[in-house]
């Protein structure tokens, strides 16, 4: 027992608690934009599966529909619009209509129903005869492309092409 200083209480010092929480600031300092980097490349690639997913839709459509590309609006303004687009049209052939809305999508899905827009250039075309600014290479023919940049890059949309992939990339040119 410690006769000499009867009355001292155990703790922490001012000093300790402040570097303390230092720390604990610098570190979220560090984590906090890397976990939000993280996020949003998780919702880009949840946004890249979905269009996929719609291309997966669409190729049934197109089995369906003896391969001729759809006739569709690009989008609509609202929900109560009676337009043919792509949510109203592939729906059938997806499992959810969650599908057409991008995980960074606030706002367009709950008004329009999908977060994406259908390139018109296509409409009607049969499968094999597809072009786009003269080309006719299917890995650079856009069909399906989100409605805003809502991935933050510079170009920051993902387009699912003819071929079905899907990219957040251009691949198409619009000069030579």
């Amino acid at each position: 027992m410690n006769t000499r200083y009867p009355h001292r209480l155990t703790g922490f010092t001012l000093m300790e608690v402040l570097i303390t929480i230092a720390i604990v600031v610098a570190l979220a300092a560090l984590v906090i934009p890397v976990g939000n980097t993280m996020l949003r490349n998780s919702r880009k690639a949840a946004c890249l599966s979905n269009l996929r997913q719609i291309g997966t839709g669409l190729e049934s459509y197109l089995q369906d529909h003896q391969n001729i590309m759809p006739e569709l609006a690009v989008g609509r303004s609202s929900i109560q619009e009676d337009v043919p687009v792509l949510d109203n049209t592939l729906q059938a052939y997806l499992s959810s209509p969650d599908v057409f809305r991008c995980p960074e999508d606030d706002k367009e899905f709950k008004k329009s129903g999908s977060s994406y827009l259908w390139n018109s250039t296509q409409n009607g075309r049969p499968k094999m005869n597809l072009a786009f600014f003269g080309s006719t290479d299917s890995s650079q023919i856009p069909l399906v492309t989100d409605k805003e940049a809502w991935h933050g890059e510079q170009n920051g949309a993902n387009i699912l092409y003819a071929d079905y992939s899907a990219s957040g990339e251009f691949k198409f040119r619009t000069s030579r």
